[in-house]
């Protein structure tokens, strides 16, 4: 049995402190589901089997189980169970494989599958003191992004923040600050005119009482010149800093959701599926070493998938920094003109646990857009992981067959 993508939506990407600051992450969820359900209006909401969300923070109003929070806002009836997956940045492209291992094995016939991140909203944490009434200081800890109340035990290479481990990858591979600044100008570049040609027009749908109907860190004006004047964050230059704002992805707000199910299903959903889920792949490594995760992993996919990459037309590939997206390009030894076609992460936004939702729906779309057969999502995760997923376009499919 195979498991296919039928409808997707996402909310528009907010930037940090921006258009989406004031909406809950439970209702950021809540409207994805609700704009994915609005395309499949023959669905009876009831047969959906589960809801598998995706959400790397957790700790304040996502509520620990912001999956069955937003389902429940959403009006799914209460008979529709939900569940909640952390694989930090790869929580909805593992919520989809999930959902996907489900259909497979018979499980379920209809799964909704997505993620949230409010990273404005992420709350600031105190641990608790080992004794009652002490007499210093306690800390509050920013939950938004990376390594928090780190156990002591890690070792120290390990727990290198997320842009001091990508300086040194671009150390290990020689990627010049230049290669970096040219490639999210084209992230600019390419997003901006996606939106303008209405490529996205049916994939985001606006939050109710919010004025923001586009992906707000997109900037038009970005240039490679542009770009190579900003200051790099994690390292000065005389010590080799070559990561900036600019070429890496922002802090943002937002949700995907997707409504997967199985062939048979198709008659109840009311709708032809858009692409099958044909292959999936998990790697892991040295923790500093996450962003040349996905390589592996889409090697795995696609061998799981039984094609390789001279079969592969479409890549969206998360750019959670310029040179670890660079990194895995040379590493798949891949046309770059075939990755992110419609802007990535460095322009759109990566909302951590919402970015796999906004790789498979854009994939999907590109495929069809191409008439390509196979296309590929990946995505590089902390703590050294990556994850990856091969898509086959259901129109060329039918063809083929």
């Amino acid at each position: 049995m195979s498991a296919f993508l039928y409808a997707a939506t996402r909310t528009p990407f907010g930037r940090f402190n921006g258009a989406l600051a004031g909406v809950r992450p439970d209702d950021l969820a809540a409207a994805a589901i609700t704009s994915t359900l609005a395309k499949v209006p023959g669905l009876d909401p009831a047969a959906i089997d589960d809801v598998v969300w995706g959400n790397a923070n957790g700790a304040g109003e996502d509520n620990r189980n912001v999956g069955r929070m937003a389902a429940l806002l959403a009006g799914l009836p209460v008979s529709v169970p939900g569940t909640t997956v952390n694989r930090l940045c790869g929580s909805s492209l593992d919520a989809a494989m999930t959902a996907s291992r489900t259909i497979e094995s018979g499980d379920a016939e209809v799964v909704l599958a997505g993620g949230v991140e409010s990273m404005t909203r992420a709350p600031w944490v105190l641990p608790k003191p080992a004794k009652p009434f002490p007499a210093g200081d306690l800390t509050a800890v920013s939950t938004t992004l990376g390594w928090r109340l780190v156990n002591p035990r890690m070792p120290k290479e390990w727990t290198v923040s997320l842009g001091e481990a990508n300086e040194q990858l671009q150390e290990r591979f020689g990627i010049s600050r230049e290669r970096q600044d040219v490639f999210a100008a084209r992230s600019h570049r390419l997003a901006d005119q996606a939106w303008e040609s209405g490529f996205y027009d049916d994939l985001v749908a606006p939050v109710q009482g919010v004025d923001l109907d586009r992906d707000e860190g997109i900037r038009t004006g970005s240039t490679p010149e542009v770009l190579a004047t900003l200051k790099p964050v994690f390292r000065a230059p005389e010590q080799g800093g070559t990561i900036t704002a600019g070429n890496a992805s922002p802090l943002n707000d937002g949700a995907s959701a997707m409504l997967l199910g199985s062939e048979k299903a198709a008659a109840g959903i009311g709708a032809d599926p858009l692409a099958r889920i044909a292959g999936r792949g998990v790697m892991a490594l040295d923790p500093q070493g996450f962003g040349y995760a996905p390589v592996e992993a889409a090697n795995r996919a696609l061998a799981r998938a039984g094609i390789g990459w001279d079969q592969v037309g479409a890549v969206e590939l998360n750019e959670a920094f310029a040179v670890q997206a660079l990194a895995c390009l040379d590493g798949w030894r891949i046309d770059p003109a075939i990755v992110n076609q419609k802007g990535g992460a460095i322009a759109i936004g990566h909302p951590l646990g919402a970015s796999g939702g906004r790789l498979l729906a854009t994939l999907a779309k590109v495929l069809r857009e191409t008439k390509q057969r196979y296309g590929l999502a990946a995505i590089c995760i902390g703590v050294g992981q990556g994850l990856a997923v091969v898509l086959e376009n259901c129109d060329v499919a039918e063809r083929v067959r």
